[in-house]
């Protein structure tokens, strides 16, 4: 593995270290107590709340994306609001809208009545069953942390983490998320379907008459600090080279681009990517109990972070590609500084 190389941090900042691994460690075990068989996509939902990000999960219904989200909120002592995701539903529906009340002397005003958007942690569940307008309600709210209805802009509590679920595109009756939605997904995660052994335990669990219940194990204050810590681990400049020559090998038209990405790209990662990678890197370096981000660490976070930014063109489209295909051959061509 390589890793940077640091000065031996001190012991302030070992403890520091320490307490976060513990936490991060204990929320992601107690939601494990629910979640059966996911343990990837539990750390990938994590890491995307201390990045400040949000998360896409896509997989068939049936999969426990919905408990997952559901059980966060009850690990962190946070506020949890569930959006169900229709044709027919509008923005206002969302975000909320000005309703006309009467004051005490009898007389009529607007009055801001907050959508279910106004929570820390919210489901979007099945977001790509919704038309794209109402797709883009959630622009702002997941850009800014702040909506703004009739020309007044509301700002949202802190930690604000948005968890959409979709179902494939090959199923019926959904809309593809337009790119610049997509882009502010921190991670897109795909859930698997569980193997043998999970699934037994998930009978276990959910078909006797004791069933397992979540504890809270972290306020949403200690989130906001663990947040912060996250941006302070050090980053050595040739790890985040190695990072950047990853990202710009997604682009056709760059000398770093693999044979694969020339073939069969239409448009790389964004920048936004990027600043994903370096994140998830630091956190992953965090939960492994160590203070230097390593080329693994890139590695690993690389691909959930990417996918779901990289356009394939025509030709990629119809012949099936899919990028993780082509981000596999980029970080095995990548050679480290």
């Amino acid at each position: 593995m390589s890793t940077a190389t640091a000065a031996a941090p001190s012991a302030n900042v070992e403890s520091t270290v320490a307490g976060f691994t513990k936490d991060l460690r204990t929320l992601r075990d107690e939601i494990g107590t629910m979640i059966v068989g996911q343990e990837e996509i539990v750390e990938g939902v994590v890491m995307c709340l201390l990045g400040g990000g949000h998360a896409l999960l896509e997989g068939v219904p049936g999969l426990g994306k919905t408990m997952l989200v559901r059980t966060l909120a009850e690990t962190i002592h946070a506020d949890f609001s569930r959006i169900q995701f229709t044709p027919d539903l509008m923005p206002a529906d969302i975000v909320g809208t000005n309703v006309i009340v009467e004051d005490g002397s009898g007389g009529k005003r607007f009055e801001f009545q907050k959508g279910p958007l106004f929570a820390n942690i919210v489901l979007a569940d099945e977001i790509n069953r919704a038309t794209p307008k109402t797709q883009s309600a959630l622009l702002e709210a997941m850009s800014e942390g702040s909506v703004t209805v009739a020309k007044q802009t509301y700002k949202l509590e802190k930690p604000f983490f948005v968890l959409a679920t979709q179902n494939p595109l090959e199923m019926e009756g959904t809309y593809p998320l337009p790119e610049a939605q997509l882009d502010r997904f921190f991670f897109k995660l795909v859930v698997q379907f569980p193997n043998k052994a999970a699934l037994h335990t998930i009978l276990d669990r959910t078909t006797s008459d004791t069933q397992p219940k979540p504890r809270a194990v972290l306020h949403k204050e200690r989130i906001m600090e663990m947040r912060e810590l996250v941006r302070k681990v050090p980053l050595a400049r040739q790890i985040q080279d190695y990072a950047v020559r990853v990202v710009l090998a997604t682009h056709p038209d760059n000398p770093e681009a693999t044979p694969q990405s020339k073939k069969f790209m239409r448009y790389g990662a964004s920048p936004r990517g990027l600043q994903s990678v370096i994140l998830a890197a630091k956190i992953r370096a965090l939960l492994e109990g160590r203070y230097a981000v390593a080329i693994d660490d890139i590695r690993h976070v690389a691909p959930p972070a990417l996918r779901h930014r990289m356009i394939m063109n025509f030709e990629g489209e119809a012949e099936g590609i899919e990028p993780d295909a082509i981000l596999a051959e980029i970080l095995r061509a990548t050679k480290e500084a």
